[in-house]
């Protein structure tokens, strides 16, 4: 009878976890999460920065390669699309729209001093990158 009454507290026993178990293992997962949520954030904004720097470089590389194909300066951004050097313009990852905001080209520098366009191309983004600098400045 007893061995009837061992195996019965045993099968009783196996049937769930002990509120114990439970909240040690809810408190380990939220340790976790607390570790790897912020970790991922961070990655999903450098990658999003690594994006923007991207798209700069290539859209000021494009304004100068317009500068020197038709000897002066783009009007603006959609003068490279209209002139088949983009398909459209890239999507600013830190506004998600293409709002991209310009530089006024230097009449001193410009190669048609009558006809100034645009120098450089920054993020419209009024936010601060994970180094302090602002979007804007780039």
């Amino acid at each position: 009878m007893q061995k009837h009454g061992f195996v019965a507290s045993l099968r009783n026993r196996s049937r769930g976890f002990t509120l114990l178990e439970l909240m040690i293992v809810i408190s380990i997962m939220m340790i976790l999460m607390a570790v790897a949520v912020p970790l991922y954030q961070q990655h999903v904004i450098q990658a999003r920065e690594a994006v923007l720097r991207q798209n700069l470089f290539q859209l000021d590389s494009l304004i100068e390669q317009y500068r020197l194909d038709k000897g002066q300066s783009p009007q603006s951004l959609d003068d490279l699309v209209t002139a088949g050097y983009l398909p459209k313009l890239p999507v600013d990852p830190m506004t998600l729209k293409a709002d991209w905001t310009t530089d006024p080209e230097d009449p001193n520098n410009a190669v048609d001093p009558q006809q100034t366009g645009i120098a450089r191309a920054h993020s419209s983004s009024a936010g601060t990158a994970l180094n302090g600098e602002a979007y804007s400045t780039w």
